[in-house]
């Protein structure tokens, strides 16, 4: 048994659902670009797994044996059941995604300058493009006054994180050399947040061609469109 359910069981309402026959992977997640960076990866490395929605919207992340997966209170997190007694816990979605990768080999290089540069892109998107959006989604959509000033702050930094990752994407076919966990990071935010951000500051962003065929290898990637349909709610 998982060792956390949400109240009101996931199967009552039809939002947990088993990938394959043995789950080794419990997921917990919602629909948010951070809890599609690892439905992306479980779907990639093609590790067994069940999903275990935990909605944002009605506070079950601060359920408090949530806490014990997520001392953090947020959602991605998983439980490896393979990782001895209870299983093993992993909070906070970069982590999980070298997790994975570590686990079974894929996505990220042993070692060297491949290894080196998947991290390097992992960190910037961690460190950058999830706050900096995340950022500008709450001061455009959810802040209950428009304040100008914190829109266009976080609209330009998202602009100029576009911009970096376009003239990167002209340098390489994808963000770390190879298809890695750096890509399947960035791609949940750009795929809702493009657009809006590169009409809005075309002057910071630029045209944002590479970032468009990026946007397109990846999302035509059939592990990908089934990792950001989870969980389906």
């Amino acid at each position: 048994m998982p060792p956390w359910t949400p109240s009101e069981s996931g199967a009552a309402r039809g939002l947990s659902h088993m990938r394959k026959a043995r789950p080794m992977i419990d997921l917990y997640t919602w629909t948010t670009p951070n809890g599609r960076k690892v439905s992306i990866m479980l779907e990639e490395t093609g590790l067994p797994y069940e999903v275990h929605a935990v909605n944002i919207g009605k506070n079950e992340q601060f359920e408090p044996a949530f806490l014990k997966i997520s001392p953090n209170n947020r959602i991605p997190a998983i439980v490896d059941r393979e990782g001895g007694g209870a299983g093993l816990s992993v909070f906070e979605s970069g982590a999980i995604l070298i997790y994975l990768a570590e686990k079974t080999g894929k996505f990220l290089a042993p070692k060297g300058a491949q290894r080196a540069k998947t991290l390097e892109w992992l960190m910037w998107q961690m460190g950058g493009v999830g706050p900096m959006l995340g950022q500008a989604n709450h001061f455009i959509n959810a802040a209950p006054e428009k304040i100008p000033y914190a829109i266009d702050r976080y609209t330009s930094e998202a602009a100029r994180l576009i911009k970096v990752l376009d003239t990167r994407l002209g340098e390489a076919e994808y963000m770390g050399g190879d298809y890695s966990i750096a890509d399947m990071a960035t791609y949940p935010w750009l795929k809702v947040a493009f657009d809006l951000i590169a009409q809005s500051k075309p002057e910071i962003a630029g045209e944002g061609l590479n970032v468009r065929r990026w946007l397109a290898a990846v999302g035509a990637r059939p592990t990908v469109e089934r990792g950001m349909a989870v969980p389906k709610v």
